[in-house]
């Protein structure tokens, strides 16, 4: 399975004739996260392409995967809904705004509401 992911990364090189060749690949820099008081996040209301189902959209977070994904599930515990962290996104189901906001200024974030 090693060889397969190896594979998928070589960016179109499939043969080399030069015998002292060797392929450098490109690992993905995972980003740092910032500390909870560099973060600058908005809290939004979205409802664009969504059946017309309000969410609350967390924007600007810096840092890895797993920490956005840590955050998320902390704030879905806490308003008790659903939804999803990606793309440095995270997705609450429903108007949690202010909620999530609250939340998130006593987590030591800086954090604004956005939009209207």
């Amino acid at each position: 399975m090693a060889k397969k992911k190896k594979w998928k990364n070589l960016d179109g090189i499939v043969f080399s004739t030069n015998q002292d060749f060797d392929y450098q690949y490109n690992e993905e820099q995972e980003d740092e996260t910032l500390a909870a008081n560099e973060q600058d996040l908005r809290v939004m209301l979205d409802k664009k392409q969504r059946g017309g189902k309000k969410v609350t959209l967390v924007t600007g977070f810096v840092g890895s995967e797993d920490d956005l994904k840590d955050l998320g599930k902390t704030l879905k515990s806490k308003c008790g809904v659903g939804g999803s962290a990606k793309n440095g996104e995270i997705l609450i189901q429903g108007d949690f705004r202010d909620k999530v906001l609250e939340l998130l200024k006593n987590a030591g974030y800086k954090a604004k509401k956005s939009g209207g």
